[in-house]
Protein backbone atom coordinates (compact mmCIF):
# COMPACT_ATOMS: atom_id res chain seq x y z
CA UNK A 1 0.00 0.00 0.00
CA UNK A 2 1.25 3.24 -0.53
CA UNK A 3 1.13 6.20 1.96
CA UNK A 4 2.51 9.87 2.25
CA UNK A 5 4.20 10.78 5.13
CA UNK A 6 3.69 14.64 5.71
CA UNK A 7 6.88 16.08 7.27
CA UNK A 8 5.92 18.83 9.71
CA UNK A 9 8.00 21.35 11.57
CA UNK A 10 8.55 24.53 12.56
CA UNK A 11 11.05 26.12 10.18
CA UNK A 12 12.66 28.86 12.36
CA UNK A 13 14.60 25.69 13.42
CA UNK A 14 14.57 23.91 10.56
CA UNK A 15 18.11 22.78 9.23
CA UNK A 16 19.77 24.18 6.16
CA UNK A 17 20.11 21.72 3.00
CA UNK A 18 23.75 21.84 3.79
CA UNK A 19 23.21 20.81 7.64
CA UNK A 20 20.44 17.64 6.28
CA UNK A 21 23.05 16.78 3.35
CA UNK A 22 25.69 16.49 6.17
CA UNK A 23 23.28 15.02 9.34
CA UNK A 24 23.98 11.14 9.59
CA UNK A 25 20.50 10.95 11.17
CA UNK A 26 19.53 11.75 7.93
CA UNK A 27 21.40 9.41 5.82
CA UNK A 28 20.53 6.69 8.09
CA UNK A 29 16.84 7.10 7.68
CA UNK A 30 17.44 7.16 3.47
CA UNK A 31 19.25 4.37 4.21
CA UNK A 32 16.13 2.66 6.10
CA UNK A 33 14.61 3.38 3.04
CA UNK A 34 16.55 1.69 0.50
CA UNK A 35 17.18 -1.59 2.36
CA UNK A 36 13.03 -1.55 2.66
CA UNK A 37 12.72 -0.60 -1.11
CA UNK A 38 10.02 1.49 0.57
CA UNK A 39 11.07 4.90 -0.79
CA UNK A 40 8.76 6.46 -4.24
CA UNK A 41 10.09 9.63 -4.27
CA UNK A 42 9.50 12.99 -2.23
CA UNK A 43 10.66 16.15 -1.72
CA UNK A 44 11.89 19.26 0.71
CA UNK A 45 9.64 22.17 0.27
CA UNK A 46 10.51 25.76 -0.18
CA UNK A 47 9.87 27.97 2.92
CA UNK A 48 5.68 28.86 3.65
CA UNK A 49 7.12 32.57 2.76
CA UNK A 50 7.00 31.18 -0.38
CA UNK A 51 3.89 29.78 -0.85
CA UNK A 52 0.82 30.54 -2.82
CA UNK A 53 -2.78 29.69 -2.00
CA UNK A 54 -5.78 29.66 -4.59
CA UNK A 55 -9.21 29.52 -3.23
CA UNK A 56 -12.50 29.48 -5.69
CA UNK A 57 -15.36 31.11 -4.06
CA UNK A 58 -18.61 31.40 -6.01
CA UNK A 59 -16.41 31.04 -9.09
CA UNK A 60 -14.21 33.92 -8.53
CA UNK A 61 -10.07 32.94 -7.68
CA UNK A 62 -8.84 33.89 -5.02
CA UNK A 63 -5.20 34.19 -4.71
CA UNK A 64 -3.39 34.58 -1.26
CA UNK A 65 0.30 34.93 -0.54
CA UNK A 66 1.50 32.46 1.82
CA UNK A 67 -0.01 29.54 3.71
CA UNK A 68 -3.22 27.82 4.14
CA UNK A 69 -3.41 28.20 7.69
CA UNK A 70 -1.76 30.25 10.84
CA UNK A 71 -0.12 27.62 12.56
CA UNK A 72 3.92 27.01 13.87
CA UNK A 73 3.88 23.88 12.20
CA UNK A 74 4.18 23.49 8.45
CA UNK A 75 4.56 21.01 5.86
CA UNK A 76 7.80 21.16 5.15
CA UNK A 77 8.45 18.22 2.72
CA UNK A 78 6.84 14.69 1.54
CA UNK A 79 8.08 10.89 1.48
CA UNK A 80 5.90 8.91 -1.05
CA UNK A 81 6.43 5.15 0.66
CA UNK A 82 4.86 1.99 -0.52
CA UNK A 83 4.62 -0.46 2.55
CA UNK A 84 3.11 -3.88 3.54
CA UNK A 85 0.49 -2.02 6.18
CA UNK A 86 -0.45 1.42 8.63
CA UNK A 87 2.35 -0.53 10.79
CA UNK A 88 4.98 -0.80 8.50
CA UNK A 89 4.14 2.89 7.77
CA UNK A 90 4.29 3.99 11.13
CA UNK A 91 7.98 2.34 11.71
CA UNK A 92 9.50 4.33 8.69
CA UNK A 93 7.46 7.60 10.00
CA UNK A 94 8.88 6.75 13.07
CA UNK A 95 12.59 6.85 12.18
CA UNK A 96 12.29 10.09 10.07
CA UNK A 97 15.05 12.53 11.69
CA UNK A 98 11.94 14.93 12.05
CA UNK A 99 9.62 12.96 13.95
CA UNK A 100 12.01 14.16 16.81
CA UNK A 101 10.81 17.46 17.26
CA UNK A 102 8.79 17.69 14.46
CA UNK A 103 5.69 15.28 13.92
CA UNK A 104 5.34 13.29 10.73
CA UNK A 105 1.76 12.73 9.67
CA UNK A 106 1.23 9.24 7.67
CA UNK A 107 -1.48 9.21 4.86
CA UNK A 108 -2.94 6.55 2.86
CA UNK A 109 -3.08 7.13 -1.10
CA UNK A 110 -6.29 6.39 -2.68
CA UNK A 111 -5.28 3.70 -5.32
Amino acid sequence: MKYVLLICDDEKVSPSMEEIAADPAHHAYAAELDRRGASLGGARLRPVADATTVRVRDGETLVSDGPYAETKDFVGGIDIIECADLDDAIAIASRHPYAQHGCIEVRPVWE
